[in-house]
């Protein structure tokens, strides 16, 4: 059994809320760890935080001391737009989300419905301002025809003190009208995975992340090694009870810098 060494990998798909930020809080040590990750290796961010764009979330980790382009971003923002693109051509999405997802939409080529009668795909997100008339809208849309794009699944996002719900919730508003998304980007799934590998020119990658059930088992699925870290969502009992094995586990990101990481 091999020790942990930095030097095994060439790249390093890392994940945000709960890794590297509470919210908008570093957590400690975290960008001393991500220098030398960089230092180390090609280093993408992988996040299925679908409020920002890639422009937008490369400002906001550098305004956290987390320097990087927005080229070595890969949010579900910007992955479900691709992931359509790719599907079905340029089309009509109506979307529910924030601001990051309809940016990334539109740079993608495709076009924002003005009714939601008339959408060929909705796409949801997070979604702050979520509300009963925006169900309603997403309602209209699928009971016209409209496929649906989820982003992500997450039921929950860690912000310093406890959780916020996250995008999970979006899909279960309209899960409980009697819909079930045709696609979902986001880690766990392929999608987010294939073009954050597309990034590198290596096949020597580690996911790091603090939840098991998407980081964790996306790495897993994806043919990745994996550290799960202590940090954010998931813990160590959920290992078992999720029947979730990471390859390594670390007490948080900074660990990196001690060694302190076991194998599991």
């Amino acid at each position: 059994m091999k020790p942990w060494t930095l030097a095994a990998y060439g790249a390093f798909f890392v994940d945000v809320d709960g890794v590297l930020v509470h919210d908008t809080q570093p957590i400690a040590g975290a960008t001393e760890a991500f220098r030398l990750l960089q230092q180390s290796g090609h280093v993408v961010i992988l996040t299925n935080n679908s409020t920002r764009s890639r422009v937008q979330h490369a400002q906001h980790l550098s305004s956290l001391g987390f320097e990087l382009q927005s080229t070595d971003i890969v949010c579900s923002s910007y992955v479900i737009a691709e992931h359509l693109k790719k599907l079905a051509g340029a089309v009509q999405v109506w979307p529910i989300g924030e601001q990051g997802l309809r940016d990334e939409l539109v740079i993608s080529g495709h076009h924002l419905a003005t009714d939601p009668h008339f959408a060929q795909w909705i796409a949801t997100g997070m979604d702050r301002r979520f509300d009963y008339t925006k169900m309603a809208q997403g309602l209209h849309a699928l009971l016209a025809g409209a496929q649906w794009a989820a982003t992500n699944e997450d039921g929950t996002y860690p912000i310093p003190g406890g959780l916020m719900p996250g995008a999970g919730a979006i899909v279960g508003a309209l899960r409980g009208m009697g819909f079930e998304p045709d696609v979902t980007v986001g880690k766990p799934n392929a999608p987010i995975f294939d073009i954050a590998k597309s990034l590198v020119s290596t096949d020597k990658i580690l996911m790091i992340g603090d939840r098991l059930g998407t980081d964790i088992l996306g790495g897993i699925q994806n043919g990745i090694d994996t550290l799960f870290v202590l940090s954010g969502i998931s813990n160590q009992s959920d290992m078992q009870t999720e029947g979730i094995q990471s390859t390594w586990i670390a007490k948080s990101l900074a660990s990196v810098l001690s060694g302190d990481i076991r194998r599991l």
